[in-house]
């Protein structure tokens, strides 16, 4: 799978430790930054551009991390087609993807442990986007409210 990455000072390290996981799980990589750990740098410099390449289809899902993961949640999902969710938790993060079509997991790099984070995000990418009628009737209501693609 393609897969997007981005993090601002909050969340490079961990970014950096789950690149080289992706990595090694036989996933490609981008690196939407910040290619250092700059301590004056903003994660919408780093998030804007990733949210906008899973919302293309440039890469097939995004994580985002900074340092609570709320900035980077809050960001990813102004960009249109984005549907990004905070996660700590192996459940959420599946069924996040699976009942609402979640595709960009967000995490904070100063709230969520190496082992927790990777544990989300595999959960993240192997799950599949149901197409249960139920779930597509939640997906369609929320799109009416805009900034989301109808499903």
């Amino acid at each position: 799978m393609v897969v997007g990455i981005a993090a601002d000072h909050g969340g490079f390290e961990l970014k950096h430790e789950l690149v080289a996981r992706l990595q090694a799980a036989g996933h490609t990589v981008r690196d939407f930054g910040d290619g250092a750990n700059s301590p004056g740098d903003d994660y919408p410099d780093y998030v804007i551009p990733l949210s906008r390449a899973v919302a293309s289809g440039d890469v097939e899902r995004g994580i985002a991390i900074c340092g609570s993961g709320v900035g980077a949640a809050i960001c990813a999902n102004k960009v249109s087609g984005v549907r990004a969710s905070l996660i700590h938790d192996h459940f959420s993060a599946r069924q996040g993807v699976e009942d609402d079509h979640m595709n960009v997991l967000c995490l904070g790099g100063r709230t969520t442990g190496v082992e927790t984070a990777w544990d989300a995000v595999q959960a993240f990418l192997e799950a599949k986007y149901s197409q249960e009628a139920r779930h597509l009737r939640r997906l369609a209501k929320v799109a009416a409210l805009g900034n989301t693609p109808k499903h």
